[in-house]
């Protein structure tokens, strides 16, 4: 399993990689094409789409990866319920589109909400089937529609932004990706869809507390948007939204690939309790390691990431990116929860944790967003995030039977790396200035984030001797090394073997 699941994380890894810089290429050319407020009026509508989308979300592909033997019928059912599902949530999101416009005061929202809601319903027919390589622990499949959807999305959104410079560029992006996801899932797995509704209770038995769970979590990470946009207007939802955006950039497409090949991996070791806990451990250690040097780098040069990436007119996102990108990366150290509760079927513990986050989060930010400025929105997600760490490590506790310790000692080797490698960083960088350079700003992020890594991996080499070199993210690099040497050169005797 530790290997199949090590080929699904280089697959993962390497369409996260392609996404990343296609995202990247995106965002630099948009960002200079368009403004805050164009983007600040495309993410309001998408915000209201994926609340909708959320209250009627049917998380049928995680129940097909439960699902000890599913059949034909069980992939035709869960294909007719998203794609009525689909339907019913574009119309619903096209016909409330006057009201929302007169309630945003804006009437180019009638026409943005009504082709977002055709996207929702392209998007229903994709291909259930896609979830079989998925169960398989395969993924080479998530490569070629994860890629070929994003590289059909950010080629029609400049092209539109280059001939009209407007908000539309990114609602014609949107739709193009949802066409290219679609098509690509039947490329690469051949399915003929019927209707079906034979097993919708079999599928639901499991996915209604992980349903229930994501109309909360949207809530929780959605309304914050809804209140900006309403009382700070379209460009303060744009500058929040970007940088929110990229901020999560530098850890979720670090740790997504380990993340997503978690679920089928844990499941597959469910009843063995020894191997369920040494592998969460495991994972939970590799994903600090790769995620706390990124948020760091983002945190501490987030104003040149920022020149460099969205161009002068967005500098008030800096902010942003600087404290979102610091605590994205601190809750990575508990991110596996959900995977590893998803394996063991503990949806409705799931389920009420995120009702407990959402309970703690939304009125905090939303008085936040409410009385205050976008600066206290974003003290109020730190408070609330330092708490979002603490729940989840409670939650891995009862499902694992891992105590908030050994928890805390598979990743304090990354957390204290993260903070002398933070030290020198911040110590060593130039403060960047208006005047300079594309090149100069590259070469500066350049040199400061190798600077950064070099000492954070020199760090944690140094705390793992001083450990007694213990098994951790540490072994797991050796190991991949070491199979790279064998494979690259045969001839070299590796130094485990002598």
């Amino acid at each position: 399993m530790k290997a199949q699941l090590a080929r699904g994380v280089l697959w993962l890894s390497a369409a996260k990689v392609a996404v990343t810089v296609l995202a990247l290429c995106s965002t630099f050319i948009l960002a200079r094409l368009l403004t805050p407020e164009d983007f600040g009026l495309v993410a309001l509508a998408l915000t209201m789409l994926e609340v909708l989308a959320a209250i009627t979300e049917l998380s049928l592909a995680s129940s097909l990866i439960h699902h000890e033997q599913p059949t034909e019928d069980h992939f035709h059912t869960a294909w007719t319920m998203n794609l009525i599902r689909g339907g019913l949530v574009g119309a619903g999101f096209a016909l409330a589109s006057p009201w929302v416009a007169d309630l945003y005061h804006d009437e180019r929202l009638i026409p943005v909400m009504c082709w977002m809601g055709l996207s929702v319903f392209i998007n229903g027919g994709a291909n259930p089937k896609v979830i079989v390589l998925t169960r398989q622990l395969v993924f080479w499949q998530e490569f070629v529609v994860l890629v070929t959807q994003k590289l059909a999305g950010v080629v029609a959104s400049i092209v539109v932004a280059l001939v009209f410079r407007s908000h539309w560029a990114l609602v014609v992006g949107l739709l193009c990706t949802q066409v290219a996801g679609v098509v690509s899932s039947y490329v690469v797995v051949p399915y003929r869809p019927r209707f079906s509704l034979i097993h919708v209770r079999d599928l639901l038995s499991f996915s209604v507390w992980l349903s229930l769970g994501q109309i909360v979590n949207t809530l929780n990470w959605r309304l914050d948007h809804l209140i900006i946009g309403a009382r700070m207007g379209a460009r303060a939802l744009g500058l929040y939204t970007v940088g929110d955006k990229l901020a999560a950039l530098a850890t979720r497409e670090t740790i997504g690939p380990i993340e997503q090949a978690l679920f089928p991996g844990l499941r597959a070791v469910v009843h063995e309790p020894e191997r369920l806990k040494r592998g969460y451990l495991r994972a939970q250690a590799v994903i600090a390691a790769a995620a706390m040097p990124v948020g760091m780098l983002f945190a501490l040069q987030a104003e040149v990431v920022v020149r460099l990436v969205l161009g002068e007119k967005w500098l008030d996102a800096v902010i942003v990116v600087q404290m979102l990108a610091a605590v994205f990366a601190l809750q990575t150290v508990a991110s596996p929860v959900r995977p590893l509760a998803m394996a063991l079927g503990a949806t409705r513990l799931l389920f009420m944790r995120d009702l407990a986050m959402f309970a703690v989060r939304v009125p905090i930010i939303a008085a936040a967003a409410w009385y205050g400025g976008l600066l206290m929105v974003l003290q109020a997600r730190a408070i609330t995030g330092l708490a979002t760490i603490v729940l989840n490590m409670t939650v891995v506790r009862q499902l694992a039977g891992l105590s908030l310790t050994a928890q805390l000692r598979s990743t304090e080797r990354s957390l204290v790396s993260a903070v002398v490698a933070g030290a020198v960083v911040w110590a060593a960088q130039t403060p960047s200035g208006a005047g300079w350079s594309w090149l100069h700003l590259a070469g500066e992020l350049a040199a400061v984030s190798t600077l950064g890594v070099a000492v954070y991996g020199a760090m944690h080499l140094v705390l793992w001797s001083l450990a007694s070199r213990p098994p951790g993210p540490e072994t797991e690099l050796l190991s991949l090394l070491d199979k790279l040497r064998h494979k690259f050169l045969p001839h070299q005797v590796s130094t485990h073997d002598q």
